[in-house]
């Protein structure tokens, strides 16, 4: 597996570089962004880990030049701000994964192997389950010819769910990648905000798509 990291401080990306070749990859290195848009266009990868703050050239617009491109090579975004609305805007450019620094090597190589599970290619842009169609750039979600009038907190829940339909997803993982919280085991906050989604994208319905597995979490599926 081939991964370019574009990252400009240099302790960072060194570590990143040697941590990585010691897990068996081969790992190159860009330090601004107008280097590592070329090496990304020009080059074949399996994975780009990408800072967000970048001279010359952003993270944010890396990624965006990338998808204009066609170029639809997985990418981890890293980035040292934290907030809900940053790691939704790398999602909607196109980002398969956030990171948030400072982080442990052996969260990024989870991640990383996580990533590598889904597959190469990067999830469609509208998400369809069933009769359920989720359009993650348009912030647009419906249910047959029915669109959901949904809060943006219910969108980025329910677009957090349908991009790994099939998969059970815990509430700390929820909590963390719709509201960017630390989860806290005496908080309701997911499943306030499951029963509010639920309202709108299965109640009216006569198939449920949304279901609750004991003790693990959530999923988005399609049942027979």
């Amino acid at each position: 597996m081939r991964i370019l990291v574009i990252e400009d401080e240099k302790k960072t990306a060194s570590y990143l570089k040697k941590g990585l070749s010691e897990e068996g990859y081969t790992v190159d290195v860009a330090e601004d962004g107008e280097d590592g848009l070329h090496s990304a266009l020009s080059e074949e990868y399996d994975l780009i880990i990408l800072d967000v703050m970048l001279p010359k050239r952003d993270g944010w617009s890396v990624i965006s030049e990338l998808r204009k491109a066609g170029k639809q090579t997985m990418t981890l975004m890293l980035s040292a701000r934290d907030g809900t609305d940053e790691k939704i805007k790398g999602l909607d450019l196109g980002a398969d994964a956030y990171m948030v620094k400072p982080f442990s090597f052996s969260e990024l190589t989870a991640m990383v192997r996580s990533i590598f599970r889904r597959g190469p290619g990067r999830a469609s842009d509208v998400v369809r389950i069933a009769d359920l169609e989720v359009d993650v750039l348009q912030h647009r979600a419906k249910r047959g010819n029915q669109v959901l009038a949904l809060t943006p907190k219910e969108f980025s829940l329910l677009s957090v769910l349908s991009r790994r339909a099939g998969e059970v997803i815990s509430r700390t993982i929820l909590a963390e990648q719709v509201w960017g919280l630390d989860f806290d085991s005496d908080s309701n906050i997911v499943d306030v905000h499951i029963r509010r989604l639920r309202a709108k994208v299965d109640d009216p319905f006569e198939k449920k798509l949304i279901h609750t597995v004991r003790g693990m979490g959530y999923v988005v599926r399609e049942e027979q």
